[in-house]
């Protein structure tokens, strides 16, 4: 399984370690992934997703897993993501055009 974060497509970045001396030794740094359990209000399901803290944080800010995801662009979403997405978007389309 790869690291990377299925919503916001952070990953693994490198870069140096520094040391006193300046000596310079090659390094990862890896996104802070998270395990969550996110809920969709259009579709009524649990989703299960890897996740990394800050595109957590954004889930909450922006109202929500359907929130982000409209909000988001195709190009940074994960396969999977990108589905949920096409499934949300039709959803709110049956809904909007039952409503009318």
């Amino acid at each position: 399984m790869s690291r990377v974060c299925e919503l916001t497509g952070k990953g693994v970045m490198s870069g140096n370690n520094v040391s006193h001396a300046n000596n310079k030794t090659r390094r990862r740094f890896l996104p802070n992934l998270c395990s969550v359990t996110l809920i969709s209000d259009a579709l009524g399901q649990r989703y299960r997703l890897r996740v990394s803290a800050h595109a957590l944080r954004s889930v909450e800010h922006r109202g929500g897993l359907d929130a982000f995801l409209l909000k988001a662009g195709e190009n940074e979403l994960s396969q999977r993501a990108r589905l949920l997405k096409r499934q949300i978007t039709k959803k709110l389309a049956e809904t909007t055009e039952a409503a009318a």
